[in-house]
């Protein structure tokens, strides 16, 4: 009776291995949920979208952007965490999943246990900005201007614990100076802030920005990398001005709940890669400043983790209290 029961284990577990390929193979069959942890307008809501419309395209069903905004990305990504791992509900994440776990203590998920990644899709600089009339014109300006009056500017980033947040913290501990952060919810939120005089200067991945920047409604002191932007080729590099260290910049990605079956994170990948790839939409990317990458899943969680690790030291280094 055992061995009866031993062999029908076994064939339990083939049949079950069987059924997850198969359901591998026959995905989607049904429409798929983009979450996406910020609001429409900005970098990533923007890539978002264009890569869904690229995958609905090839994958023949519809890919429905859902923008779940709040606590820098953090509500967005407990949704995906405890959604069904079939790969219905699939996530875009902005470099603040690497930093979550530092700012938010009581997380309701592991951000390496249950999620597993998908590809690294892109990689941005990062702009430094103002409104037109503001009275600088270079990051030695603003340098000049905080140290004068110690306290009195602010600047303002898509959310506390972004890279542009962590950089511009960077820049302030090797310029010496004391600048208030003001953090926003998202791109749009911070260029309306711009637009409207309510802040003098921001930090951000430059794409929601590129038209009022070239129209002269906004100016760019600097971007961050290695060699300027051909989309901002007059934008000098924060190595130009003076600051070496500061040439990492934003980056987007896809994850989807830890448990979804190989085949299907497999066929994600693919998509994925094969949307960032695409030469009309990697040229639109461009144009906006945004590197397209397309990488494996375990790329990806290679990268994220060291993310992780590298903006852990900033924090501690810098002792910065994120607790929102």
């Amino acid at each position: 009776m055992a061995k009866a029961l031993g062999r029908w284990g076994v064939v339990s577990l083939v049949l079950l291995a069987l059924s997850g390929s198969a359901s591998g193979q026959d995905y989607p069959t049904k429409p798929i949920r983009l979450v996406v942890p910020y609001p429409a307008g900005g970098v990533v809501d923007f890539v978002a979208r264009q890569i869904g419309q690229k995958m609905a395209g090839s994958m023949g069903q519809s890919i429905v952007v859902e923008n779940r905004v709040g606590a820098g990305g953090t509500i967005a990504t407990e949704t995906t965490a405890k959604s069904a791992p079939d790969g219905y509900t699939v996530m875009v994440v902005f470099d603040t999943h690497a930093v979550n776990p530092h700012v938010y203590k009581n997380l309701r998920y592991d951000t390496f246990k249950d999620l597993a990644t998908v590809s690294l899709v892109a990689q941005i600089p990062l702009a430094v900005m103002s409104y037109r009339g503001f009275a600088a014109n270079t990051v030695a300006d603003v340098v000049r201007m905080a140290k004068e009056k110690p306290g009195a500017l602010s600047y303002g980033s898509t959310s506390a614990g972004t890279s542009g947040h962590l950089a511009f913290e960077q820049f302030k501990l090797l310029a010496g100076v004391d600048i208030l952060h003001v953090p926003y919810r998202g791109g749009a939120p911070l260029l309306t802030a711009l637009l409207g005089e309510q802040i003098p200067l921001g930090i951000a991945a430059p794409t929601a920005f590129l038209s009022n920047i070239a129209d002269g409604k906004l100016k760019a002191f600097a971007v961050t990398g290695k060699q300027r932007s051909p989309a901002l080729p007059n934008v000098p590099t924060m190595i130009e001005a003076g600051y070496p260290a500061l040439d990492s910049g934003a980056w987007i990605g896809v994850v989807v709940a830890a448990g979804t079956p190989a085949a299907i994170i497999g066929r994600l990948n693919s998509e994925v890669v094969q949307a960032v790839k695409d030469l009309t939409l990697s040229k639109i990317f461009l144009e906006q400043m945004v590197e397209p990458i397309g990488s494996t899943p375990a790329a990806f969680e290679a990268f994220l983790r060291a993310e992780h690790d590298k903006w852990g030291k900033v924090i501690k280094d810098a002792k910065l209290d994120l607790q929102p």
